[in-house]
C-alpha cells in the first residue's frame, strides 16, 4: 500500500478525536530550525484566544489489540487497515510543513502488539523530527494508557501536549464498553504526566532552566451519548481532572454510530447542541467560577438545548437579579448573561473613576439584549422590568445553531459567553 493510501484512511481515521487544539505553546523551540508554532495559514484548530495552526492529524495505524465497542478501529471493526512506519510519519510531517501546509502534528494511534511497543513507536517519531531534523513545530502526541512511566514521560520531552484519552465519563461506562482500558492505566499515566510538568515548573520557579516538558500540558477526550450518562457526571468528571491532574483542556466528543454497533450503545448520535453546551459549561467551571451543581439546571441532570448554561442559572435565580453593575463584585458581574471576562475587567477598572451607564457597557462589548434585563447602571434601565415575566425565556429562545467547539472558544474570548 502506498503513503497516499495509507494517508487517506489514517487521516480519516484521525477524525474521531477531537482533542487536537494546539493553546499554550507560543515559541519555537530552541536551537530548532525548522518550523514555527506561531505561523497561521490553512487552519484546521483553534487556540483559546481564536489564533487557528494547522496540524497534520493521523494515526500512526488503525489496528488495535483492543475491543472497545464505540471505537471504529476496534479489533473486531471490519475496516480497511493501515499502519505508517516511523519513518513515513516523519518524511509526511516534513513535506507538508515546506509546502505551508501546516505548522505541526497530531499523532494517535490504535494499540498494535501492546501499549508500550505503540508509545515507543509515537516517541520516536517525536524524537526524530526534534532531534534529527531540529523540528520546532508543535507536536501533539497521543499517551497510550498502559504504556510505561518512563515512555509517557519521554513522550513529553519531545512533545508539546500529550493528551492520555479518558474515552467516557465514568469508570461503570467504561467497564462496560471497554474493559480492556483499566481507569487506574489512564489515571496513572495522567498521574505521570502532571508529576513531570510540575517538576519543570517548581524547577523555573527556582530560576533553573530544565529541559522542556509537555510546555502546552496536558489534555483528554471523553464521549458523551454512547451511554446514558447525564451531564451532570460528566462535568464532575471533568471538574476533578482540572482539579486533580491540572488539565489544560477536556474535549467532549459526540459518539457517532459505527457500523454494526452493540446494543449497548445509544442507536442514535446525540444533538450536536448537547456538545456544545458542555464546552460552554466547562468554560464556565474553569474561568467563571461556576460549579457543576449550579450549572445543571434541569430535572434529568442534563444542561438546557433551549439555552446556553449561563443563562439558564440566571433565569433559574432572578431573586440575585438585577445586578448593579457599579456596585456588584467581580463574582457577581461574570454571573450576567452577556457579560464575558473581560468586559467585567473593564468595568471594574472605569467604575473607579465615574459611574458607568447603560451606553458604557454596549462600549465595552456586552451583549446588550442578553444583558438588559439582569443589570441597572447609572442611567435608567427598565429592561429589567422583564425579570417579572415568566415569558422572559422566550425572549432569548431561538432554533438551536450546531455549533462547534470553536465558536465556543471565539464566544468566550470575545465576551459574548
Amino acid at each position: 500500500m502506498d503513503v497516499a493510501h495509507k494517508l487517506t484512511i489514517l487521516a480519516d481515521a484521525a477524525k474521531y478525536d477531537a482533542s487536537c487544539a494546539s493553546s499554550g505553546s507560543k515559541s519555537t523551540r530552541e536551537g530548532s530550525r525548522l518550523g514555527s508554532t506561531e505561523g497561521t495559514g490553512i487552519c484546521h484548530s483553534y487556540t483559546p484566544d481564536g489564533r487557528c495552526v494547522s496540524l497534520l492529524k493521523i494515526l500512526l495505524t488503525n489496528y488495535c489489540i483492543f475491543d472497545c465497542k464505540y471505537c471504529i478501529n476496534r479489533v473486531s471493526s471490519d475496516v480497511p487497515r493501515a499502519r505508517f512506519s516511523v519513518d513515513e510519519v516523519v518524511r509526511l510531517t516534513l513535506r507538508f510543513y515546506q509546502r505551508n501546509y501546516i505548522e505541526g502534528l497530531f499523532l494517535s494511534s490504535g494499540v498494535l502488539q501492546s501499549p508500550d511497543h505503540t508509545m515507543e513507536m509515537l516517541v520516536e517519531v517525536a524524537r526524530k523530527l526534534r532531534e534529527e531534523h531540529k523540528f520546532g513545530g508543535y507536536i501533539h502526541l497521543k499517551g497510550i494508557a498502559g504504556a510505561s512511566e518512563d515512555l509517557i514521560a519521554k513522550a513529553g520531552e519531545f512533545a508539546d501536549r500529550v493528551s492520555v484519552n479518558i474515552e467516557l465519563p465514568t469508570s461503570r461506562d467504561l467497564g462496560e464498553l471497554a474493559p480492556e482500558k483499566k481507569p487506574e492505566q489512564i489515571d496513572g499515566a495522567m498521574a505521570t504526566l502532571r508529576s513531570r510538568i510540575d517538576e519543570t515548573k517548581d524547577a523555573q520557579r527556582s530560576g533553573l532552566r530544565p529541559p522542556r516538558f509537555a510546555p502546552a500540558g496536558q489534555s483528554t477526550q471523553m464521549i458523551i451519548g454512547a451511554t446514558p450518562t447525564p451531564d451532570r457526571e460528566v462535568l464532575r468528571t471533568a471538574s476533578s481532572l482540572y482539579q486533580q491532574r491540572r488539565l489544560r483542556r477536556v474535549y467532549y466528543s459526540a459518539f457517532s454510530p459505527i457500523p454494526d454497533h452493540d446494543e449497548r450503545l445509544a442507536p442514535s448520535r446525540p444533538p450536536l447542541v448537547r456538545e456544545h453546551r458542555l464546552y460552554q459549561a466547562d468554560w464556565l467551571m474553569r474561568f467563571y467560577g461556576f460549579h457543576v451543581s449550579e450549572l445543571v439546571t434541569e430535572d434529568d441532570g442534563n444542561l438546557s438545548l433551549k439555552v446556553d448554561p449561563k443563562l439558564a442559572w440566571a433565569l433559574a435565580h432572578r431573586e440575585r437579579f438585577p445586578v448593579d453593575v457599579n456596585r456588584a463584585d467581580r463574582e457577581l458581574l461574570l454571573r450576567v448573561p452577556g457579560l464575558g471576562v473581560r468586559s467585567v475587567n473593564k468595568i471594574l477598572s472605569i467604575r473607579r473613576q465615574r459611574r458607568l451607564r447603560s451606553d458604557d457597557l454596549r462600549r465595552l462589548g456586552a451583549a446588550w439584549k442578553r444583558t438588559a434585563p439582569f443589570v441597572t447602571a447609572g442611567d435608567r434601565t427598565p429592561a429589567h422590568r422583564l425579570l417579572d415575566s415568566q415569558h422572559l425565556i422566550d425572549r432569548f429562545v431561538n432554533p438551536a445553531r450546531q455549533l462547534s467547539l470553536f465558536d465556543t472558544s471565539v464566544m468566550a474570548a470575545t465576551g459574548e459567553l
